[in-house]
């Protein structure tokens, strides 16, 4: 059958239809009204969102990195605003047994100089022992300061799964906002990308039109095996670790541990 672009049904199965430039301008103009409306609709949030309260806590209050512990107002190295993601933790788990969903979320915050341009310092926390976040940023390859909440409670702790805010003033330290769950895709530009495609994220529970590959569960695809086949067997790893030099499919996600 021949698909030509003034016969939209002659698409191929699944696949948008076809059209002539002019008609695909239009539908596109026409797309552009409500992305506008939603980027407008964005900014609101964003200024509402600079208009929330926050809450003072203790500054003093340590978490410990590469030289030991320091207080969480080291963290702004010496700038007023800090954003922070809270790192899910396996305890013992090998690299391969790490949570999949922070290991994809701290992959897309691995360099953080144009926030630092803009006065902002970033860093990650994750309630694990040091030693076993020490060897996990060296086998990553992760350049931004990582420490260890392990045993801080309120806004310098908490759970896990997390970007928060901070604000200070002098010495004394605010939280200023937290998120969680699909908050967190802000920082994860594959997603962003991704909803750009025909096919989009490839998630079941996404609306497609009929006849599109049918998607599977959400965040199914964070984990894969050496060929890039999404799984979550004991061979997988979280997708980013495949581009680490020395990564291998092992037969264990060695998660016996607890989890934070």
């Amino acid at each position: 059958m021949t698909h030509t672009p003034s016969d939209p049904t002659t698409a191929p199965s699944g696949r948008p239809p076809v059209v002539d430039m002019a008609t695909w301008q239009a539908a596109r103009d026409e797309l552009l009204v409500r992305e506008k409306a939603h980027t407008r609709a964005g900014d609101a949030l964003a200024a509402d969102r600079r208009r929330l309260p926050m809450v003072e806590f203790d500054g003093t209050v340590e978490v410990v990195g590469p030289d030991g512990p320091v207080p969480f107002l080291d963290l702004f190295q010496g700038r007023d605003e800090l954003v922070v993601y809270k790192h899910m933790w396996y305890d013992g788990a090998p690299h391969q047994g790490q949570c999949e969903g922070c290991t994809t979320t701290a992959w897309h915050l691995k360099d953080a100089v144009y926030l630092n341009a803009r006065g902002v310092s970033f860093a990650v926390l994750a309630p694990a022992p040091w030693e076993e976040i020490a060897a996990f940023v060296e086998f990553m390859g992760y350049t931004q300061p990582w420490y260890s909440m392990r045993g801080v409670e309120g806004p310098a702790g908490g759970d896990t799964g997390y970007l928060a805010s901070y604000l200070r003033e002098g010495d004394r330290v605010f939280l200023t906002y937290s998120t969680t769950g699909r908050g967190t895709e802000r920082v994860n530009s594959s997603i962003a990308l991704l909803d750009l495609t025909p096919y989009g994220r490839g998630e079941a529970w996404e609306d497609n039109p009929e006849g599109r590959p049918e998607g599977g569960e959400p965040c199914y695809s964070w984990r894969s095996d050496a060929d890039g086949n999404a799984t979550w067997g004991p061979t997988s790893r979280p997708v980013p670790q495949w581009t680490r030099p020395g990564a291998t499919p092992e037969q264990s996600l060695g998660r016996q541990g607890s989890f934070h």
